[in-house]
């Protein structure tokens, strides 16, 4: 195969977090074809996050949302592996992506829930990729919604 663009690779590594050799791997073993290899490369991080399910989750934070007309919040507890992980940004986002989307949407199924920004995932979905993407295995823990008066 020809030279596969640089850009291409970038694009793929940031939406799946895989390292930049395999991503140019699957691009050469798919001749180019980023349909293709985004579905292998998504693949190869569910099996990836299969692994890590039983990993101890033992850090971690809590991640706190105040709706606008401050009547209603939500306090959800996120954990990792470790510290490292629970300090990265792509964690800091989906704690607080969640904690917007618990006083949305409430805590009732919450993991199975569209998420409210991008419906085609579901709050899982959005878990797994952190796994896929951080390596480290990431837990919900309690999900607290508070709206006034109720």
């Amino acid at each position: 195969m020809g030279k596969i663009d640089i850009n291409l690779i970038k694009k793929l590594r940031e939406e799946t977090g895989v390292a930049i050799i395999r991503v140019r791997e699957v691009l050469d073993e798919v001749g180019g074809n980023e349909k293709k290899a985004l579905t292998i490369l998504k693949k190869e991080g569910l099996e990836k996050v299969a692994k890590r399910e039983g990993r101890e989750t033992g850090q971690g934070k809590i991640f706190a949302y105040v709706h606008h007309t401050g009547k209603v919040a939500s306090l959800v507890e996120l954990f990792s592996e470790t510290d490292f992980v629970a300090r990265n940004d792509l964690f800091e986002t989906l704690g607080r992506d969640i904690a917007m989307q618990v006083a949305s949407m409430g805590e009732k199924d919450i993991e199975r829930q569209e998420f409210i920004k991008d419906p085609s995932k579901t709050i899982t979905d959005l878990i797994k990729e952190v796994i896929a993407k951080t390596g480290e295995n990431v837990r919900l823990g309690r999900v607290i919604r508070v709206e006034l008066g109720k």
